[in-house]
């Protein structure tokens, strides 16, 4: 409140408008104002209660004074608005960078944990992370971004979870003891995302441990794109037999080649056969449903069996043989064969 009552007397005394350096002035002080984190509605009030204090000694008209009063109360609003939205941006750019940090296990470990309990998470209990994708790539300011968060504050309210976007995918951080929080936020985001998949990674203890929740929970989404797996949450714990299978992936290759390779000698190539043992496999093995979802009849599905079984040697109907087919046709969709070569 510095000079205001000296400004509004001066300029109702003469009529004339606040200088430059008086509306710098008030500019700055708002700035300040802001800054020592007084409320903007209680300095109005205050400068109400200044310009009435004022005012019966104000020997000018009263156009004159609420003209003073409107350009000092203009000024220092604008430089009280200012400074927030320069601390907002200052609290997004740190909010931001300890995400990417956070994700990617950048930085001291035991800086990281100081850091995260400014934003409300302790690094030192279990976490789980969950990321959403959707047909479009989303933001922090995207109406499907604060749609999910309204909908997890209004359902559980502060309890250390944070909501964030990366790489245009929804990312949700919570205790890996509240698996409650990050099935409700698979159900609203597959909701938000127009029926986006989610995926949720096992809880992990540490900073480091929300890394490795994160990439499990990537892992699983990329997984699911290869193998064409539709279910809307996707939980890594289910999924741990893949990486297994592809962690010697030479190993991998050669079975497709060895088990596989012969389904090139087909007419058409390989790619009809391998998707009938796909069917094959994800329907059970029943024969009906295989040949539905193949939109083929029964009899065309056994011919292709039959088929597979003269050149590969393996029956896929046979149980000594089928682990050694299905596991090699996971193999072959892991490392897109055979568009690709091993």
């Amino acid at each position: 409140m510095d000079g205001y009552a000296q400004i509004l007397a001066e300029a109702s005394a003469t009529g004339r408008r606040l200088t430059r350096d008086e509306l710098d002035s008030r500019r700055r002080l708002g700035e300040q104002a802001a800054e020592d984190g007084h409320g903007l509605r209680t300095l109005l009030l205050r400068h109400l209660s200044a310009t009435r204090t004022t005012w019966p000694g104000a020997p000018g008209s009263a156009d004159s004074v609420l003209a003073a009063v409107e350009q000092a109360v203009d000024a220092f609003a604008e430089g009280y608005e200012r400074a927030q939205r320069i601390a907002v941006r200052r609290e997004e750019a740190a909010r931001r960078e300890f995400i990417d940090d956070l994700l990617h296990g950048r930085s001291d470990l035991g800086r990281l944990a100081e850091r995260a309990e400014r934003f409300g998470l302790r690094l030192s209990h279990a976490h789980a992370v969950a990321v959403a994708t959707g047909p479009d790539a989303y933001t922090e300011t995207d109406p499907v971004a604060r749609g999910v968060e309204a909908a997890l504050i209004n359902r559980f309210g502060d309890r250390a979870i944070m909501l964030t976007t990366k790489d245009g995918r929804l990312i949700c951080i919570a205790p890996g003891d509240q698996g409650n929080v990050l099935n409700y936020f698979a159900k609203q985001a597959h909701a938000a995302t127009d029926g986006g998949q989610v995926a949720i990674g096992r809880a992990h203890q540490g900073a480091g441990g929300v890394v490795r929740s994160y990439e499990e929970a990537l892992g699983s989404l990329d997984l699911a794109e290869r193998l064409g797996l539709d279910a809307p949450v996707l939980f890594a714990a289910d999924l741990l037999v893949y990486p297994v299978l592809t962690r010697d992936r030479e190993a991998m290759a050669d079975l497709v080649r060895t088990v596989l390779g012969p389904l090139q000698q087909a007419r058409g190539g390989a790619e009809p056969l391998l998707d009938t043992l796909v069917a094959y496999f994800d329907a059970g093995c029943v024969s009906a449903a295989a040949a539905r979802q193949l939109t083929l009849s029964v009899r065309a599905l056994t011919y292709r069996l039959e088929r597979i079984r003269q050149l590969t040697g393996s029956n896929p109907a046979d149980p000594l043989h089928r682990y050694t087919l299905q596991t090699s046709v996971i193999g072959a969709r892991l490392l897109d064969w055979p568009a690709k070569e091993l």
